[in-house]
């Protein structure tokens, strides 16, 4: 029989903290983070980013060459269906502050 659930998605993305209210409404707003009877779900721990600009970088923290470490925060949520995860993907890359924001949407797998 053939399935006709929804293709789910977990969306990940590092931020400074000072960013994370702002890519978390962007997100919400594309429909990220939707379970039945609940909105703005999502998962958040703070840790520690590493990382060195290269020459033709414009990093937002940090310098060209040297070796940043930054405090960021990890954020993960649901994003049901294809659609919905491209637009918060979109709408994180918008609101987020780093050239280059780091991200991963992963697709889930029905049991």
């Amino acid at each position: 029989m053939a399935s006709t659930a929804v293709a789910r998605f977990s969306l990940i993305f590092y931020a400074p903290p000072s960013a994370v209210p702002a890519c978390k409404t962007a997100i919400f707003k594309a429909g990220a983070g939707r379970y039945p009877d609940y909105t703005e779900c999502c998962w958040s721990t703070l840790g520690t980013g590493e990382f060195r600009p290269g020459d033709a970088a414009n990093p937002h923290i940090g310098k060209i060459g040297a070796l940043e470490e930054t405090n960021e925060v990890r954020v993960e949520t649901l994003c049901v269906g294809e659609d919905v995860a491209r637009q918060a993907v979109a709408a994180l890359k918008t609101a987020h502050p780093y050239e280059e924001p780091a991200y991963h949407v992963i697709k889930l797998e029905d049991f």
